[in-house]
């Protein structure tokens, strides 16, 4: 099945002007295109549900309009041609957020110095520099420095990615293909568009410079290193990994260790003299600088408690001295594989015990405890609004004689006192990751915490991030991402923890989210590791069981694996009806998704048999009205639709449509989708302008809801235009007026977009182009219409070549 196409639509920049009955008056400035498919979309409703799909949407299938041997007697007059294609967008990209440098940041020259001459080896240029060492040694830092640096010097693309997490690495190169207007990157598949966007960075004669922080999991990320070898470009990673995965591929290694005695004692001075309290740096000074190690991260720690408590050198180095050996027992030496465990966690309980003193009294603990569980990269400040984070505050204050519960206001004023105290940064100015900590801080907080308040803080902060996960994913892919990240590393730290008493929603919609991302391999190791998890905590017939199994059968199909799809589906049916009963709303999913595998391999009938079935339970079970009966419905009409049962397709996603017009309202993309089904039955009907209202409808409906460069709101243009060129076409040579309107307004629609996307919108706008040029063929303006014509052969030539592997991810049910 031919998936519809979509891409990144700005706002339209031109016009196309239709004139009298008598003669044509064009204006075009930009240029555009279209294409047109057909699309099944399955999305998940609740924790740990999916429905079967929403109705399809967009089926036109193999759109080859424009021909040009038409005749007409109208005459005719074009005034003005379209523009040539506008120049690609030459404009900063940056994607990522990149860490502001610390204060009083050591710009370590030497070491610096290293790192640039790794850029030359026997004369030739190594485009990667890996800085590899221990936690706290200031490898991020020092990364934020160049690409602040390259910032400045004009850098045409900056991506940040928070690398450790393949999924992540993946999304962020995803989001930048779209940014920098990569060639067929069109949100749908996020694997494919990364992937384009490395092909992207290897021929690109635009600057640009790739930082991936903390990078772990070196064994899933071989593929996704950014191309060697190009001149414009650079990247530098920051790992703690030294082994053999790290080299090779045009990478060099750079060792990055603690500041040097100097560097260690200038940082000293420039923080406690720029937060004007200098006379703290005493005697004792150089003895500090040693006893924590040169550690960056752990001056950073010692800096802000001398600074908070007006404590000088010597004092704290009496206080970090006496914590240190009461911290020999419970970290002895040989078990700190860093070599600075015990340098960061003395001074990390020193500003902790200061901190927990310090108004809102009491919170500093629970709280930087909660936050070790989440990504260090960073999480939302509203996450601590949230009920399930001021109860677990509330429940786990420290400091006796406080009571009431703690506020969201508490909650944030707690965030600023850890960040006052240099134990996380609170950046309020980047809302998706503003509390961020250091990965050796989150460690230190993880392994001094009761073992006893593991469950709590592993249950508030799944209950936080799942309160945070929004309704309509689309509108915050950003925040998304972020919430998928932190669910990741949530679930490293939490172990069983997130399977008592089952398995959490949080793990549940994380997993819908990556497949809604078009991060298809991603979503099958996420269900298979999810599904495995349940079988061995919850048993083979455990409805969350059941409901991973369902949800690995579908990120299989996502991926190509079909069969094997459909016999997990099969067995999961057959194991709802054995042990929740017939009617379970679970039952009827389950069954509804095997009539949807079914009917994409033209098992058709066997599909109808089923949905029939489930539409009747549904009615019973559910009521008429029910979103899950209307789906049912919907899902039927297709397949009706599929094996030309048109009548009866239309005479349902007529009532499916009325239903969620009065049950949901005219613009609701559930409202939207019906009526562009309902579109393409009419098309098969004959019924060309009912379905041409209807389409022009859902484009101008998806503009207002979803905006511009939402996929869906895309492929209703696309789908628009691409029905009003065979329509115009249908019209010659008897209506050149109304074949001209058509191929106008064909070429409004899509016009403007052609830049962003030339493989998806070349050709159909050369069928744009070819109706237009077919009319004045016919009106006797053989000039005009080989302008047009060569336009046409210009806009199908914008589209490259396919690449090997195109194709190899399916897309029709997106």
């Amino acid at each position: 099945m031919t998936p519809g196409a979509v891409g990144d639509a700005p706002p339209p920049v031109g016009t196309v002007g239709t004139g009298t009955s008598s003669s044509v008056r064009v204006e075009v400035s930009g240029e555009g295109s279209v294409g047109a498919g057909r699309d099944i979309s399955h999305s998940a409703v609740g924790a740990g549900s999916r429905v079967e799909h929403t109705e399809v949407d967009n089926r036109i299938e193999n759109t080859t309009v424009g021909r040009d041997v038409f005749q007409a007697g109208r005459d005719l007059t074009v005034n003005n041609h379209p523009a040539p294609p506008p120049k690609p967008d030459r404009r900063p990209v940056r994607v990522g957020t990149v860490p502001p440098l610390a204060s009083a940041f050591q710009p370590r020259p030497g070491l610096r110095g290293r790192i640039d001459r790794a850029r030359e080896r026997n004369a030739t240029v190594v485009l990667t520099q890996v800085l590899s060492g221990g936690g706290g040694v200031g490898k991020s830092q020092l990364a934020a420095a160049y690409a602040h640096q390259a910032r400045a010097e004009g850098v045409d693309v900056l991506v940040w990615v928070n690398a450790t997490e393949t999924a992540q690495i993946i999304a962020t190169y995803a989001t930048a293909a779209q940014r920098v207007g990569v060639p067929g990157a069109d949100g749908q598949d996020a694997e494919r568009d990364a992937l384009a966007f490395l092909d992207w960075l290897a021929v690109t004669d635009r600057s640009w410079l790739m930082v991936l922080d903390d990078l772990t999991d070196l064994e899933g990320t071989q593929r996704w290193w950014p191309p060697a070898g190009t001149g414009g470009g650079r990247v530098l990673a920051t790992t703690r990994r030294r082994d053999a995965l790290v080299t090779g591929g045009g990478r060099a290694v750079v060792d990055i260790g603690t500041y040097n005695p100097i560097e260690a004692s200038a940082y000293l001075a420039e923080r406690l003299a720029g937060a004007g309290v200098p006379h703290l740096l005493d005697n004792g000074a150089a003895d500090l600088v040693e006893a924590l190690g040169l550690l960056p991260l752990a001056l950073a720690h010692a800096a802000a408690y001398m600074i908070n408590e007006g404590v000088g050198c010597t004092a704290y180095l009496h206080l970090f001295t006496d914590r240190a050996s009461r911290l020999t027992a419970l970290l002895p030496p040989g078990a700190d594989t860093d070599g600075y465990g015990r340098q960061v966690t003395a001074s990390l309980l020193l500003a902790l015990d200061a901190a927990e003193h310090r108004e809102p009294a009491g919170l500093a603990t629970p709280a930087i405890r909660l936050a070790a569980h989440l990504d260090p990269a960073g999480h939302p400040d509203t996450l601590w609004t949230t009920e399930a984070v001021t109860q677990h505050l509330t429940a786990h204050r420290t400091m006796s004689g406080t009571s009431g519960p703690v506020t969201p206001d508490q909650a944030r004023a707690a965030l600023r006192l850890l960040h006052h105290y240099a134990l996380i940064t609170h950046d309020t100015h980047d809302s998706d990751r503003a509390v961020r900590l250091h990965a050796l801080t989150a460690r230190t907080a993880r392994e001094t915490t009761p073992p006893t308040q593991n469950p709590a803080i592993v249950r508030a902060a799944a209950n936080a991030l799942h309160a945070l996960w929004p309704e309509h994913e689309h509108t915050a892919r950003d925040l998304t991402a972020v919430l998928r990240a932190n669910t990741d590393t949530l679930t490293d730290h939490a172990g069983d923890l997130l399977w008592q008493p089952d398995g959490h929603p949080v793990l549940f919609a994380a997993g819908h989210s990556l497949i809604r991302a078009g991060l298809f391999h991603t979503a099958v190791t996420h269900w298979q590791h999810l599904t495995a998890d349940a079988e061995r905590l919850l048993g083979g017939e455990h409805p969350s069981t059941l409901v991973a199994r369902g949800n690995l059968a579908h990120s299989y199909w996502r991926v190509g694996r079909t069969d094997e799809a459909i016999g997990i589906e099969e067995q999961v049916a057959a194991d709802c009806e054995r042990v929740l009963g017939d009617d379970h709303p679970n039952t009827l999913m389950a069954r509804g998704n095997l009539a949807v595998s079914y009917r994409e391999v033209e098992r058709t009938d066997e599909a109808i048999g089923i949905e029939e079935q489930v539409l009747a339970d549904r009615e019973r079970v559910l009521g008429d009205d029910h979103p899950n009966t209307l789906m049912a419905r919907g899902n039927l009409a297709h397949s009706y639709w599929r094996v030309g049962r048109t009548d009866e397709a239309i005479g349902i996603e007529e009532q499916v449509l009325a239903d969620r017009e009065r049950l949901l309202g005219a613009d609701h993309p559930n409202t939207l989708t019906s009526c562009s089904n309902l579109a393409f039955s009419y098309l098969q009907a004959g019924r060309t302008d009912d379905a041409v209202i209807l389409l022009r409808s859902v484009a101008e409906g998806r503009d207002r809801v979803l905006s511009f460069v939402h996929p869906d709101t895309v492929k209703s243009h696309v789908n628009l235009a691409t029905v009003l060129t065979w329509r115009g076409h249908a019209l010659l040579p008897g209506d050149t007026a109304g074949a001209w309107r058509d191929a106008a307004e064909a070429v409004r629609a899509v016009g403007p977009h052609l830049a962003d996307d030339p493989a998806t919108y070349g050709p159909v706008l050369a069928s744009a182009y070819g109706l237009a040029a077919a009319v004045l063929d016919a009106d006797g303006q053989p000039e005009a219409a080989a302008d047009f014509r060569s336009r046409a052969l210009q806009a199908a030539g914008t589209a490259p070549a396919p690449r090997p592997g195109d194709g190899a991810a399916d897309g029709s049910r997106s």
